[in-house]
């Protein structure tokens, strides 16, 4: 095998520095990189982890040598210069970790900094400047064999890999099987790389004709009142009262508007003098009368008739939407006066009109869009993990998620769109004609993200929402249009051009920026050779066999997201538009759902019971033939990278497996923060913040010939586990997030005497190969010891009942987490089964999660033998048990009731009593919302300890204000 040469990313990465700038990176909406306003993704990874990845796996370690190769670098005079050269190069021109320290002391102390705290822009918008490029280049040549490494990404996705390979001028080959995420490698990576800033003049001449056509043809049906804008309509769906036939709008919240003082609501009339509207209408309440609101209609699947105030039940409500008599109400618009200010009002006959004359023009032309291809009349797949309410109110097909005005609206767009086509072709010639119309096709995507019926009017933020404000086809009572003929293309034009214009000046900035006075100057341009192929990831017939120095991957998440599920949204639309185009990349009927790599269950859901365990064997078949792909393509001295991000242990054990029959060891792994920072969503679903950086090498032959056992490397797992907790606890990984930075060393022990042999034999008795799982449950023990001894102050020894509860709340920060990875933390702490755990009240078990009990939800009679609460005992089995009374009694009866109980008990001099009332106190998230406890069990013991328990030290609680997840693109009305 090739001599394979020591990578950066094999001794050092900069975790803390990477962790801080990605979550910068998605501070907020405005702060995302440009490629997130072109198009949705689903799972970008940001850019600066992707840099700094990337790099590192291929600048060599730094070593002498290196040094005396190039004697005129200071960035490679020493090791501390090398690696402040590698921040340089990724965008970090500051010190991070000490910027967020006094960012955070400025919070708490209610201080606001100037600026933004850190000095410096962003690490994605700081490109480095030629001398920076072609060091690195030198470098990278002298590390490769003379050329310019090869970069692959076989899963590239919304394209932040090949992005920031490519903006360094490496060699980059981006793959993916979506046709979704093929046009948007196009749009965001290739074609800006190619054509730069010269494009853009054509991409406004071409973009400003068909939006000066489509205001034209929309216009008749978006009357424009003088001195307003319309920002949204905002509709209620509806159906005919089962009494009286009246139309019922099926509205959640009246509110429009909350802010103190400025309050808007809106009263729904439907009688006028004593006589009954033949269609109900709407009135504005501002103020005090906004207050109060009129009461919804709409809760739980369920409505009350507004007209006899009797119910109207759910399944009927179904069933109307299922045959196709669910319609729509307009109920309010909202607007931006001449002045500038938002307001709403009321529909006006205008409006309504409009509305009718919509439909009744897509009446005309529907037969004809129909035979021409322009409307998507396909039957949205019945084998769908987001049965999320569409299919259950009568969505269907692709074309019943938009409104009769939204589809002629839609429908326009792709008119017009083919009919420029030849125009731009004969302009400008295929090659830029078809990037231009690419860029251009990139406005529908935009346009179908935000004007659905699943767009809706987000009171807080007074703006839309997307439809892809969560991952998933979410039914809306109540939903939001945009204004279809001034309003959405303008916008949507000025989305692309912008965000095109800012992918093209980050290509730019690295040639032409002077490292030496800062002064722009005309240098070499990159010649960036950018590859985008369409394909499964298992056979990437195009890339020649050991070609490629680094795969980085960010592979799909298990069942985290189902791509194509959701990319069908845009396909069904963007097939008739950019498939014309690039009819390569649009050749199916829809996305390829069948050799899609994720654990898709839906697509078993025949083979009932099995469908799980069937859609994790193809998951692991479908990665273990990725893995085997790339061991093809990657040079024998190469790196393999793997992003993953995921907080089950099935998918560690599945992506390990995979990684391990196809031939690779895990040489090291490093856990960067990189997830969206959100505080109530992350201390309510304990979601895994880190994503894991596997650096990987091809196997090597070892020459052993002994069966390897578990048992034989247990030990060696347990301790590559405390030293990476050790490690990385350091570095301020906690919970979740803790646990996944072991993984990577666990999966890297076993990597390394592959093939290992679990101690079990199977049933005829032959040995059979460990999976990963059994390596991860021993790390996960490891960190239960270091958990609780962290948590108590000192090393101490509680039952397990106790542990469980104790580490529950500090591996997930919730009350409520999933039943898989309970049960691993009940076998880790001592051997539990979850039915022990529900047996003594700690925990209930339903739908695939389990909840931890409150002390009040454990109460039992008497004094009996069971685990649990009881107020009337003289012992306890479980220190769990005492301490959940005392908690119970002092919330029911007070604090002195519950200091008499303790007294007679000594549970104050009881060292596992206050071990645990420690545990739990820095286990329990003390997150305060506006002033109010988030878990009242952290309210209870902050009292008692205060009270009465002197020797328990209590952190500061943290207070949090909620936020809500922005979505991926800018929101119009804000």
């Amino acid at each position: 095998m090739t001599e394979r040469p020591r990578l950066l990313i094999e001794d050092w990465l900069p975790v803390r520095e990477l962790g801080i700038e990605s979550r910068r990176e998605r501070a907020a909406a405005s702060a995302l990189p440009p490629l997130s306003f072109l198009h949705v993704w689903w799972a970008r990874r940001p850019l600066v982890a992707s840099a700094g990845v990337v790099l590192a796996g291929l600048l060599p370690a730094w070593s002498p040598e290196l040094a005396k190769t190039f004697p005129n670098a200071s960035e490679l005079a020493n090791e501390s210069a090398y690696r402040a050269w590698l921040l340089r190069l990724i965008g970090i021109w500051g010190d991070p970790i000490a910027a967020r320290a006094k960012i955070d002391s400025a919070n708490a102390a209610g201080v606001k900094l100037e600026g933004n705290g850190y000095g410096y822009k962003q690490a994605f918008r700081n490109s480095p400047d030629s001398e920076h490029i072609r060091l690195v280049h030198d470098v990278l040549r002298h590390t490769w064999g003379g050329e310019l490494p090869l970069v692959a990404d076989p899963t590239a996705g919304g394209g932040s890999i090949p992005f920031t390979a490519a903006r360094l001028g490496i060699p980059t080959v981006a793959n993916d099987l979506n046709d979704v995420a093929v046009s948007v490698l196009q749009a965001g990576v290739k074609i800006p790389a190619e054509h730069g800033l010269h494009l853009l003049p054509h991409l406004k001449k071409y973009g400003e004709i068909l939006v000066d056509r489509l205001r034209e043809r929309l216009e008749p049906f978006f009357p424009r009142p003088t001195g307003e804008t319309v920002i949204a309509y905002i509709w209620a769906h509806s159906v005919a009262c089962p009494r009286t036939g009246r139309p019922v709008p099926l509205v959640t919240d009246w509110m429009l508007r909350r802010d103190s003082g400025r309050e808007i609501a809106i009263r729904f009339v439907a009688e006028e003098d004593g006589v009954a509207l033949s269609e109900p209408r709407f009135e504005l309440l501002r103020g005090a009368a906004a207050k109060t609101p009129d009461r919804p209609i709409m809760a739980r699947g369920s409505a009350i008739s507004p007209y006899d105030n009797l119910a109207i039940d759910g399944e009927y409500i179904k069933a109307e939407a299922q045959a196709s008599r669910m319609g729509q109400i307009l109920y309010a618009v909202a607007i931006r006066r001449a002045d500038g200010t938002r307001d709403f009002r009321a529909p006006t006959p205008a409006d309504l009109e409009a509305v009718s004359a919509a439909a009744e023009e897509l009446g005309r032309v529907r037969t004809e869009w129909e035979t021409k291809g322009f409307l998507p009349t396909e039957i949205i797949d019945p084998r769908s993990n987001y049965e999320r309410g569409h299919r259950l109110y009568g969505i269907d097909t692709w074309a019943k998620m938009f409104t009769p005005r939204q589809l002629l609206t839609h429908g326009t767009f792709t008119e017009e769109f083919c009919q420029l086509i030849p125009q731009v072709r004969s302009d400008l010639g295929t090659n830029l004609g078809n990037s231009v119309l690419t860029e251009l096709g990139m406005m529908q995507s935009i346009s179908l993200n935000w004007n659905g019926r699943s767009t809706s009017w987000n009171i807080g933020r007074q703006g839309m929402r997307s439809v892809f404000d969560k991952h998933n086809f979410s039914f809306k009572w109540t939903f939001a249009e945009f204004e279809g003929a001034s309003g959405l293309y303008p916008w949507c034009l000025y989305q692309v051009t912008d965000a095109y214009t800012k992918i093209a000046n980050l290509y730019e900035q690295t040639r032409l920026q002077s490292a030496s006075t800062g002064s722009p100057i005309e240098v070499e341009r990159l010649d960036r050779q950018i590859t985008v192929h369409q394909g499964n990831a298992a056979n990437l017939s195009k890339v020649g066999s050991k070609s490629v120095s680094q795969v980085c991957i960010d592979p799909p998440y298990y069942d985290n997201v189902m791509y194509a599920e959701l990319a069908d949204y845009f396909y069904m639309w963007e097939k008739r538009t950019l498939g014309r185009i690039m009819p390569e990349f649009f050749s199916g009927d829809s996305t390829d759902k069948d050799n899609e790599a994720v654990a898709n269950p839906a697509r078993f859901a025949s083979l009932g019971k099995r469908k799980k365990q069937l859609a994790d064997a193809d998951y692991e078949a479908k990665m273990t033939a990725i893995f085997a792909e790339c061991d093809r393509i990657l040079r024998d001295d190469g790196v393999l990278t793997v992003m993953f991000t995921h907080k089950r242990a099935e998918a560690w054990d599945t992506l390990g497996m995979g990684m391990l029959q196809a031939g690779f060891t895990i040489e090291t792994s490093w856990p960067v923060h990189t997830e969206f920072e959100n505080s109530m969503h992350q201390a309510n679903v304990n979601a895994a913040a880190s994503t894991i950086m596997l650096v990987c090498r091809k196997r090597e032959n070892s020459g052993a010939t002994r069966k390897v056992f578990f048992e034989d490397i247990e030990r060696e797992v347990r301790q590559e586990a405390r030293e990476a907790l050790a490690r990385f606890s350091v570095d301020g990984l906690t919970g979740v997030d803790l646990l996944l930075s072991t993984y990577g060393p666990a999966l890297s022990v076993i990597s390394r005497h592959w093939p290992v042999y679990s101690t079990e034999a199977s049933s005829d008795g032959a040995a059979e190969l460990l999976r990963p799982e059994q390596a991860l449950d021993a790390a996960r023990a490891e960190v239960v010891l270091m958990q609780r001894a962290r948590l108590v102050g000192h090393a101490s020894h509680l039952d397990p009942l106790t542990d469980f509860t104790m580490l529950a709340w500090d591996t997930f920060g919730a009350a409520e987490f999933p039943y898989d990875e309970a049960r691993r933390l009940a076998l880790a702490v001592g051997g539990l089964d979850l039915a022990e755990l529900e047996s003594a009240r700690i925990l209930a078990a339903r739908s695939g999660k389990v909840r931890l009990l409150s002390p009040g939800e454990r109460v039992r009679s008497g004094d009996g033998d069971q685990p649990g609460v009881r107020p009337e005992a003289e012992r306890f089995g479980a220190v769990i048990d005492a301490v959940h009374t005392i908690m119970y009694i002092a919330e029911l009866d007070g604090l002195s009731v519950a200091r008499a109980m303790m007294d007679r008990l000594e549970l104050t001099r009881d060292r596992g009593f206050l071990a645990c009332v420690q545990g739990l106190v820095n286990a329990i998230p003390r997150t305060q919302v506006k002033g109010e406890w988030l878990y009242p069990d952290a309210q209870i013991l902050d009292k008692l300890a205060v009270a009465y328990l002197s020797d328990i030290v209590i952190p500061q609680p943290e207070a949090t204000e909620p936020q809500e997840q922005w979505a991926h693109d800018q929101i119009p009305g804000v």
